[in-house]
């Protein structure tokens, strides 16, 4: 996928009317994200920066590389946002970076009024990746732990 900055796209879009649809469609195709190819690309471009290897995140999320590169390439669709979440953790994911994953893959974005996302951002941005200490401080809040028994 080709990069125009977004907000290039924003302002062509500012002043747009519908019969102009066709031809900004036309003129930014190759900017456009395909909705399964997007999560993909993107997870794995994090991945890469890190330097950290798919086979490495699926290991330490606890979920088998099959049904894990199946969800990545969307083939099949996670019911479970929490298995996305798990996924950015396991890829030390930024806050920003896992809001976007989540969102690319059609999911909410963590929000910093909901007590139980709040916990996961702390960790977050504490750069606390290990999922017993999340989970400790989870279920010090009474909440639902990502690693469910």
């Amino acid at each position: 996928m080709k990069e125009k900055p977004t907000n290039e796209l924003d302002e062509l879009l500012k002043n747009a009317r519908p019969k102009d649809l066709d031809t900004y469609l036309k003129k930014n195709r190759e900017y456009m994200a395909d909705d399964k190819k997007a999560f993909y690309y993107y997870f794995k471009d994090v991945l890469d920066e890190k330097n950290i290897k798919l086979k490495d995140v699926y290991s330490f999320a606890g979920i088998s590389e099959s049904y894990g590169g199946q969800i990545i390439r969307m083939e099949k669709h996670s019911a479970n946002r929490d298995t996305i979440i798990k996924l950015c953790i396991a890829g030390h994911f930024s806050w920003d970076e896992m809001n976007r994953a989540l969102k690319l893959y059609g999911y909410n974005e963590l929000y910093s009024k909901n007590t139980r996302d709040a916990c996961i951002i702390t960790a977050v941005n504490s750069r606390v990746f290990d999922f017993a200490k999340i989970d400790d401080m989870l279920t010090e809040q009474g909440l639902d732990r990502l690693y469910k028994e």
